[in-house]
């Protein structure tokens, strides 16, 4: 079984005016000992920057800036930057976010060499609507749910509204000579490969890939814990036996909607393959901190960090605060490559 230890609550809400409302969903990048943590804080504005904190270990927080580090400058991002991921390709960081204007949720990047000056490069989604991608559907046959998921947006933002498109992130190295991107257009999580990150900005460029999209989608909801959608998590991180990405399922019940973390395995050579995956969750809301909040029973992981074998996980909890759990990276191999587990995962608190 896969013992995984909730270790708590390691950064919460301040009475700084940008992240008063809720801290939440970091992207982490680990040097040594120490953890760098861009994390969404939430003002009373329902507005959303970017902020900084410096772990050292997996949990003692040693500094943490009292102003954000990021901020909504341009119009596609005027209501918010969303939940960050870091990945460091080469000798470069990227940090991919939710770029949210009011009406349309985006993806936008940034890059720095330092981790602490960064270079908005703008938008890499497709700036398609649910509309032409409706008509685009007419052709690949997708299953229904991806034509409930573009009715629902249509009707809760207008006709207009271009496809949502969030937790995207690249591998971070390239794949058989091209980059890799985890993206997601619900309900499914897929992949895009590309030559050069100024091919994500052209929107011909989205109209090939979404052609391929039925070939290219790697993982799909299909679990009792993943009923309504799954979405990319914490960015890949390579091991012996392959890539891990821990990701987020959500349930549908009539109570409201219930956010799990997964994980799965995918090839190191073809990440197309899914060579492991848990049938049954990681770890799911129990805890106070992770059923009460600014949205209740959400556990969404966004970063991750390893101490020897240890595999800590950094989540966004109830939408409110930042939390903490851990676990052997080879139980978590171990256990997604045997098809006789992954019905016993057991949760220590």
């Amino acid at each position: 079984m896969v013992q995984v230890k909730k270790l708590g609550v390691v950064l919460e809400p301040t009475e700084n005016l940008f992240e008063r409302e809720a801290v939440l969903n970091p992207g982490i990048w680990q040097e040594g000992n120490k953890i760098h943590m861009f994390y969404r804080a939430l003002d009373e504005d329902h507005c959303s920057t970017i902020g900084y904190a410096k772990l050292n270990g997996p949990m003692n927080v040693q500094e943490r800036w009292e102003k954000p580090m990021l901020w909504g400058t341009y119009g596609y991002e005027i209501r918010g930057m969303e939940d960050p991921r870091i990945v460091k390709i080469g000798n470069t960081f990227y940090m991919f976010y939710v770029a949210h204007d009011g009406k349309n949720a985006v993806t936008a990047y940034a890059t720095s060499e330092d981790l602490r000056s960064f270079e908005k490069k703008g938008i890499i989604s497709p700036l398609m609507s649910y509309h032409e991608f409706d008509e685009l559907n007419n052709e690949l046959k997708l299953k229904d749910s991806y034509s409930f998921f573009a009715s629902y947006y249509k009707e809760e933002a207008g006709q207009d509204v271009l496809i949502w498109h969030k937790d995207v992130f690249p591998f971070p190295r390239k794949i058989k000579g091209k980059y890799a991107l985890i993206h997601r257009i619900l309900p499914d999580i897929q992949i895009a490969f590309f030559d050069n990150f100024d091919r994500l900005q052209q929107n011909e460029f989205w109209w090939e890939e979404l052609k391929k999209l039925p070939e290219h989608v790697i993982l799909e909801n299909k679990h009792w814990f993943e009923s309504r959608s799954i979405g990319g998590g914490c960015p890949p991180f390579e091991t012996k036996d392959g890539w891990v990405i821990i990701f987020h399922a959500v349930e549908s019940r009539n109570q409201g909607r219930v956010y799990h973390a997964c994980a799965a395995l995918l090839d190191k050579d073809n990440p197309l393959k899914v060579i492991g995956r848990l049938h049954e969750p990681l770890f799911s809301p129990t805890e106070e901190w992770e059923t009460q909040g600014f949205v209740s029973n959400v556990v969404f992981p966004t970063g991750t960090a390893l101490f020897e074998d240890t595999l800590y996980i950094y989540y966004g909890a109830a939408d409110k605060r930042i939390a903490v759990a851990s676990t052997s990276l080879s139980e978590l191999l171990a256990e997604m490559q045997d098809p006789t587990k992954g019905h016993n995962n057991h949760v220590q608190h």
